[in-house]
């Protein structure tokens, strides 16, 4: 990054690099090691592709006891690991460092069973989000988790940064999806939690685990829950005058009781981006759409859908379709999940941010994302999980220009600050990685670090495990000039926690 502090380089490990790399080879087939300049070179960045490293070494083991050797070596040898599943973060939590073996997870990609009767799959994590629910729906089932980036993302990735997607509202981002799993621990150490009961006796330890980032072990194995279709799927996709009014409406339908299994709001710039790019049929004479989705039985999802729209028409609405058919709601989402891609026709580079705020704050923090563009003299296209206040705003750059990253960083930072500010989060989905870390001083104390650092050493003691990433460098809040003492009170009491 542009000031960015990481751990200080061993120079000793990179000092027997050679001697590395050929004792790598012991633990898996040769070719599975990759050392060579260019072979490196794709895994120098994951999304967040402004900020760059080359590892040391690439080793992509193709079994738990392969992963298990190769840790052991690198505990024993004080060598650090960065894992990395597809690459497809935004946060930059697979960012190698230069003297790290990156343990990339691609080959762990099979499906090892689907067991209807119990509604499980056990798969790899190297297995694409979306392959899941192909290899389900078949038999009428799916996988609920749906990130923008499913048709590449792997679950291991998923349970790293507990990714979420459209239907997270109503079915829960990926912790509430995950059953069991198998870890490899930093100095070898196999072992298992949870599996295909609902619930698990003792800690939660499957809890700790999702939304670890790679740095309490490795997923070598990962159980997760499968849904059964509902019987009827309707989609709304309506048009308001203001972003604020769209944000009301997404207010009352979920104080009127209605859960909708997807909800999103995207704004003015953005609308006019992905109809561009994908050619979704928006409107585009309005300053924000609401896509409003409904499952369940066909009578309910008709109830549901007179409700939404007696709640759009009191929020003036001045656009509103529903969909026909499975067809039109897929080409609802259509641009919506093309997002990213459009704004990468529109900008060399961009930032995806991802923090999350209390609902009712949504008009204030879009006025605040607004003064803040004009301020930091960058373009910004917004898009959201309006039902669960997840905000990612796409901060346009280009990093040819060396100012406009600082901006951008600047820009963003203020944008994740402003959350915390008005009672919300540094991060709904993307994970802290590099791209937060610097920032959890204002959500958390010093005490709060260490006590999340405790947890961190009882799983590796070294550190070794994907160091430099979601803690400040200098682990105590203090020293980096951001003490935030909340003395155990809760802010913003009169705000409804969701």
């Amino acid at each position: 990054m542009s000031t960015l502090a990481m751990p200080q380089i061993d120079q000793s490990v990179l000092n027997d690099r050679e001697k590395i790399v050929r004792d790598l080879k012991r633990f898996t087939n040769p070719i599975n090691v990759i050392a060579d300049a260019e072979g490196i070179v794709p895994y120098e960045t994951d999304a967040l592709t402004a900020y760059k490293q080359k590892p040391m070494v690439v080793v992509l083991p193709e079994s738990t006891a392969e992963v298990s050797d190769i840790l052991k070596y690198c505990h024993k040898n004080n060598i650090k690991v960065v894992p990395r599943g597809a690459g497809t973060g935004l946060s930059g939590g697979a960012l190698p460092l230069a003297d790290c073996v990156l343990l990339g997870l691609s080959k762990f990609n099979k499906i090892l069973e689907i067991d209807f009767e119990n509604r499980c799959v056990v798969t790899q994590p190297g297995v694409t989000n979306l392959s899941l629910t192909k290899a389900v729906e078949h038999k009428g089932f799916y996988y609920a988790p749906d990130p923008s980036s499913q048709i590449a993302c792997s679950i291991g990735g998923n349970i790293a940064e507990n990714s979420g997607g459209v239907h997270s509202l109503k079915y829960g981002t990926t912790t509430n999806n995950v059953l069991g799993v198998e870890i490899v621990l930093m100095d070898g150490t196999v072992m298992r939690f949870g599996g295909k009961k609902l619930e698990s006796e003792g800690y939660d330890l499957l809890g700790i685990i999702t939304g670890s980032e790679g740095l309490l072990g490795v997923l070598t194995e990962v159980t997760v829950k499968i849904l059964k279709k509902p019987q009827s799927v309707k989609a709304l996709l309506l048009g308001f005058q203001s972003v604020e009014n769209a944000g009301q409406c997404v207010s009352d339908i979920i104080s009127g009781g209605i859960i909708p299994g997807g909800m999103e709001v995207m704004d003015k710039p953005l609308i006019k981006a992905t109809d561009d790019y994908s050619k979704a049929g928006y409107p585009r004479d309005v300053e924000a759409i609401l896509i409003v989705e409904l499952d369940g039985t066909e009578s309910e999802v008709n109830v549901l859908i007179k409700k939404v729209e007696d709640i759009a028409k009191k929020n003036k609405a001045t656009y509103l379709r529903i969909s026909k058919n499975d067809e039109e709601r897929l080409r609802f989402w259509l641009g919506r999940k093309a997002a990213f891609p459009a704004i990468g026709d529109m900008s060399p580079d961009y930032l995806c941010m991802d923090g999350t705020i209390p609902r009712k704050k949504l008009p204030e923090v879009l006025r605040e994302i607004t003064k803040l563009s004009q301020k930091h003299g960058l373009r910004v296209a917004n898009c959201f999980h309006a039902g669960d206040g997840n905000l990612h705003p796409l901060i346009m750059f280009d990093s040819n220009i060396k100012s406009e990253l600082k901006r951008a960083e600047k820009f963003g930072a203020d944008i994740l600050k402003y959350c915390v500010k008005v009672g919300g989060v540094l991060t709904g989905e993307h994970g802290v990685g590099i791209e937060k870390r610097d920032l959890m001083c204002e959500m958390f104390n010093d005490e709060d670090i260490q006590q999340q650092l405790h947890i961190k050493q009882a799983f590796d003691d070294k550190s070794l495990l994907n160091p430099g990433k979601v803690y400040p460098i200098l682990h105590r809040c203090a020293e980096s000039g951001k003490m935030h003492v909340h003395k155990g009170d809760i802010k913003f009491k009169d705000i409804p926690r969701f």
